[in-house]
C-alpha cells in the first residue's frame, strides 16, 4: 500500500468520508482501574466541519464515568468487506446541548433512554482527533487480495491502496 501523509482540509474530508461510510465505531476510553481500555460500539450522529465526530452516551455508562477522570479517547472504525480502516486518538469533551439532542434523537434511541429525548442522563459526546491513520483499499477486499497476491506470485509492486496519516 502506498503511505500518504493527509493534511488540513482533505484530511478532514478523509476522515469524514470513511466515519460516514462505516458509521458506527469502537469507542475506547481509559478506566483508572484497569489496565486495559473500555471498548463500546457507538453510531456516529455527525462528523462536523472541524473534523470533531458527535454520539450520544448515557451519563450512567461505563464510557462517561471514564471520560470524566480521562478525557483521552481512541476511536476505530473498521469495514473489512471494502478494506478500510481508520484509527482515531483524541480527546473527548461532555455536555448536554438541547437543540443538538433534538437534531440528533431518533425513534431508535428510545430504546437507550425510556424517558425520552428530555432524560437529564443524555449526554452529547464529541470526540476531537488529535491524530489517525487510515487504510484504504479503493476496492472491496476480494480485489485487494488478488492485488496482493498477484504482487507475491509475480515480484511486482502494484499499489493495493493505500494507507497514511491524517494530520487534523
Amino acid at each position: 500500500m502506498a503511505e500518504k501523509i493527509i493534511r488540513d482540509q482533505e484530511a478532514h474530508d478523509k476522515l469524514k468520508s470513511i466515519v460516514d461510510q462505516i458509521d458506527i465505531g469502537t469507542i475506547c476510553t481509559f478506566n483508572p482501574h484497569s489496565s486495559y481500555p473500555h471498548g463500546v460500539p457507538m453510531s456516529r450522529q455527525e462528523v462536523n466541519e472541524e473534523g470533531n465526530i458527535w454520539y450520544i452516551c448515557s451519563a450512567e455508562s461505563e464510557t462517561h464515568k471514564n471520560l470524566e477522570k480521562n478525557d483521552k479517547i481512541s476511536v476505530f472504525y473498521a469495514d473489512p468487506k471494502n478494506y478500510t480502516f481508520l484509527s482515531i486518538n483524541g480527546t473527548a469533551t461532555l455536555s448536554r446541548d438541547q437543540a443538538r439532542i433534538d437534531r440528533y434523537w431518533s425513534k431508535m434511541m428510545e430504546g437507550w433512554f425510556e424517558k425520552g429525548k428530555e432524560d437529564p442522563n443524555i449526554k452529547l459526546l464529541k470526540v476531537i482527533p488529535d491524530e489517525a491513520h487510515y487504510w484504504d483499499s479503493g476496492s472491496n477486499k476480494i480485489a485487494t487480495l488478488f492485488g496482493m497476491l498477484k504482487n507475491a506470485i509475480t515480484g511486482s509492486n502494484e499499489d493495493i491502496g493505500e494507507e497514511g496519516e491524517l494530520k487534523l
